[in-house]
């Protein structure tokens, strides 16, 4: 079954991890939460995309890469080394770091807008910038409920906001959200007429 998934999206999808930087607002088991999401999205091999930051999206990169995942990471930063000095960001468990010179809010535009879906875990201000951006542009977003912080308002935020449910996808169970949230992007290829075929 693996290599099938392997086969079918190796490398053709690419979903974001957006989560809080700072997991101490966090549930207690969020960073384990956020490591197997990591190995999930690399399992069906699916490119996995960061704000190439600490916290939620870091842990996420580690489980990617640990189950041999690609993982490529956007940098507010202008340059590898005000990457590692000025923002004192990590470099490791990623493939490839771009560095957008966009400062955070610049770079969750184009963190949100380079990737297929998103996944929310836990998160804070930075996380619900990227969730609006995705809604915006109408792309699935998945949410990992149970995770602490924005993961866990986002519910009650999109039903207060009077704009329909978008292609917002919650579950508590990280097997069945990736598998919903990759159902939800095929389905957005095969309406594009972009899809991959078996």
């Amino acid at each position: 079954m693996v290599n099938k998934l392997l086969r079918r999206h190796h490398l053709k999808y690419k979903i974001c991890i957006s989560g809080a930087a700072d997991t101490g607002v966090c549930a207690i088991d969020a960073v384990e939460k956020a490591e197997e999401v990591g190995r999930e999205i690399a399992r069906r091999g699916i490119v996995l995309v960061t704000g190439a930051t600490v916290g939620i999206p870091y842990w996420a990169a580690k489980g990617a890469k640990e189950e041999g995942g690609m993982v490529i990471g956007l940098s507010p930063a202008a340059s590898e080394n005000a990457h590692l000095k000025t923002y004192r960001l990590p470099i490791d468990y990623h493939d490839v770091i771009v560095y957008t010179g966009f400062e955070y809010s610049g770079r969750n535009l184009l963190l949100t807008r380079s990737a297929d879906a998103v996944i929310t875990i836990c998160g804070r201000m930075g996380t619900l910038n990227e969730f609006t951006i995705a809604f915006e542009d109408n792309k699935p977003i998945g949410v990992l409920e149970g995770t602490g912080g924005t993961a866990d308002e986002l519910n009650d935020i999109v039903k207060k906001m009077n704009r329909g449910p978008g292609k917002v996808i919650y579950s508590h169970d990280i097997k069945d959200l990736v598998d919903k949230v990759v159902a939800a992007i095929e389905k957005d290829k095969s309406a594009n007429g972009n899809g991959i075929k078996i």
